[in-house]
Formats: structure tokens, C-alpha cells, sequence
């Protein structure tokens, strides 16, 4: 009979389908419960320990043994801390940090599998095609999900340019209309009105690229804690940067998925007051369990005050990163190492 692949690498292939209902789920609602990873975490760990005892107590030479336990160790050791810094500086969010942490458990090594003669000359007889010498699976992963993710700024500027919209963000961001803001995932972006060479100092260009975030995801919790919808405080700004116009008992502001805004009418305010605490932002902060996303009042005061005056704004929608994930995980199972060949093509590997 032929032999396909072994017993865990067949396995593996299960993780194909979890990881691309979890792209699906990551577009649709940004948001993995824990409780999803346990089966998957269950089957990297069990899968390991299989195979660690196959190569200890199996036909292996001291010299295989060595490069498996090396490889482990390396995947391990590296690319979990490795995720879990970028996690720390904001690079991962929390579902993509815990995907690299099973993935760095459940492929230390390269999964083989034998197709026969397929493809020219039998080039599709193993997958995947192209290994590389250091023989970590997750590390390849990592790389092909990164230039999978790397295609996604390109083609979001393109989109941009042919639509006119031509910013120093086109890169990061999108354009939308300020009230469908609340029907959208991303990040609030605020780009100052000059150019980058009119003023060089330190300082300057650090606040050219110092774009104030409001993330969407607090501007609805806020909304919904103050029981009104972004239509209401578009139409009366002036009415809600009144500290005062805050619920006595506001309402629970939820986790900001995308559902609804709510909201109730309220009485005029005069257009020049001045307060202690525009829009409620700090008793918001302070109201709530938690974090708001990070969000802070003044960097929640600015955003709203941007979406009470502006009818176009400025959102970076973030890399659903789950999606390239799986792209890297579906070219990583075929084709193999993309970076590798590369590097291999103009000498340096």
C-alpha cells in the first residue's frame, strides 16, 4: 500500500478548515473566542508528544534525533517569543499571537506527503515542494504569511489612487463616509494638512506620522453606554461634548462588535461652551471595566470630534491577519517556502 503521509501529518491537514473558518470568522467579526483554540492547542500538543517519542524510542540515528529536537526547540523557543513581542508592541493582535503559539507546537518540522508522479517530471510527487535547510515548518509559515500580508497595503493604495483619494495613509487607510463609521472594523485615522518637507525637525516629523486612532470598536461601546448613535451626535455636537448630557445610569457598553448604536433625542446647547471634560470622555474611561482598546479621552475627544465635523474620513481597516494566515498556511502546504526559493534564486540561501 502506498504510503501517503504518516499518522500525524494526515492529522495536520485538519487545520486547513479550523484556520480558514477562522479567516472567515476574523472578516466578519475581528474577534476569536479562547475557548476556540482548545481543540487545536489539544492536537498540536498530543501530536508533538507522539512524535517525540517515535524519534526517541524509534529507528533513528543520534544525528536525526539531534535535528528534530533542534527544530523543536527552535520553534518553540523562537517563535513564540517572537509572536509574542510583536503581541506586546501592537504588531499581533491576541488570535494572532495565539495561532503562531499552536502553530509553533504543531509544526517544529516540515509534514511530508507523497502524491506520486504528479505535476511536470513528478514535480508535484511531494509536498510540499520547497523545504529549507533549517527544516522549521512554522517558520515558514511565518514568512509566507508575512508577504501574504504584505500584498494587502500594495493593492489598498491602488484602490485608492484610481478612486482619487491620495494621502500619505492611502497605504494604511481607506476612505469612508463619517456615518458609516459604525458599520465598519479599523481604527479612526486623522492625517495632518501639510506636507511631509515643511518641517524636517525631529519633532515634526514625528507628529506628521503621530496619527491620532479613535479604534471603532470604543467609539460603539461609547455610543452605546451614552445611549445614543453616532446619527445623534453628528446632527447635535454641541449638545453631546456637554459632560452634563451623560446618563445618570448609563447603559453597559458592551465589547463594540458591530450591531446597533441606539439613542435617544435630546435638548439644544449653546455651540461655544466650554467643559471640564468635552464629550463625557474621561467619566466614559472611567465608567467602564476595563480597556476601551486603548483608547484614551483625548484621543477619543479628537475622534469624535472628526466625525461631528467631517463627512469623509480616514479609517485603517487592519489586516484581518488570520486571512493571510491561512494564504500562508495553504502556500506553506504546497508550494513550501516562498522566501527560501527566493533567496535561493539570486544565491543567498
Amino acid at each position: 500500500m502506498l504510503a501517503i503521509a504518516t499518522i500525524p501529518d494526515l492529522l495536520r491537514l485538519l487545520v486547513l478548515p479550523f484556520f480558514g473558518y477562522l479567516a472567515w470568522r476574523d472578516v466578519a467579526t475581528r474577534r476569536v473566542p479562547n475557548r476556540t483554540w482548545i481543540p487545536v492547542a489539544i492536537l498540536a500538543v498530543v501530536l508533538l508528544i507522539w512524535e517525540l517519542y517515535v524519534v526517541t524510542t524509534g529507528e533513528f540515528t543520534g544525528f536525526q534525533q539531534r535535528q528534530f529536537y533542534i527544530r523543536v526547540a527552535i520553534s518553540i523557543g523562537f517563535i513564540i517569543p517572537l509572536t509574542y513581542l510583536f503581541w506586546l508592541i501592537g504588531g499581533f493582535g491576541g488570535a494572532d499571537a495565539k495561532a503562531f503559539f499552536v502553530l509553533a507546537v504543531l509544526f517544529p518540522t516540515y509534514p511530508q506527503y507523497t502524491l506520486g508522479e504528479l505535476g511536470v517530471g513528478g514535480a508535484l510527487a511531494s509536498l510540499p515542494v520547497v523545504q529549507t535547510t533549517v527544516g522549521v515548518f512554522s517558520l515558514t509559515i511565518l514568512s509566507n504569511t508575512v508577504l501574504a500580508g504584505a500584498a494587502y497595503p500594495v493593492l489598498l493604495a491602488g484602490k485608492n489612487a484610481l478612486t482619487g483619494y491620495v494621502s500619505p495613509g492611502m497605504f494604511v487607510a481607506k476612505p469612508i463616509q463619517a456615518e458609516d463609521a459604525i458599520e465598519e472594523y479599523g481604527s479612526l485615522l486623522d492625517f495632518p494638512d501639510r506636507r511631509l518637507i515643511d518641517d524636517l525637525s525631529l519633532d515634526g516629523l514625528s507628529s506628521y506620522f503621530s496619527w491620532r486612532r479613535l479604534d471603532l470598536d470604543a467609539l460603539r461601546m461609547y455610543l452605546q453606554w451614552r445611549d445614543i448613535t453616532l446619527a445623534e451626535l453628528r446632527a447635535n455636537p454641541e449638545l453631546y461634548r456637554d459632560p452634563e448630557t451623560v446618563p445618570d445610569e448609563p447603559n453597559p457598553p458592551g465589547d463594540g462588535m458591530i450591531a446597533t448604536d441606539g439613542g435617544v433625542d435630546q435638548s439644544e446647547q449653546p455651540a461655544d461652551a466650554e467643559y471640564d471634560d468635552p464629550w463625557g470622555a474621561d467619566a466614559f474611561l472611567d465608567d467602564i471595566e476595563g480597556s476601551a482598546y486603548g483608547t484614551t479621552p483625548e484621543g477619543l475627544r479628537e475622534g469624535l470630534e472628526t466625525l461631528s465635523d467631517s463627512e469623509v474620513v480616514w479609517i485603517s481597516p487592519g489586516i484581518p491577519f488570520l486571512v493571510p494566515l491561512f494564504l500562508g498556511l495553504i502556500i506553506s502546504f504546497t508550494y513550501g517556502d516562498l522566501l527560501f526559493r527566493f533567496l535561493s534564486a539570486i544565491g543567498l540561501a
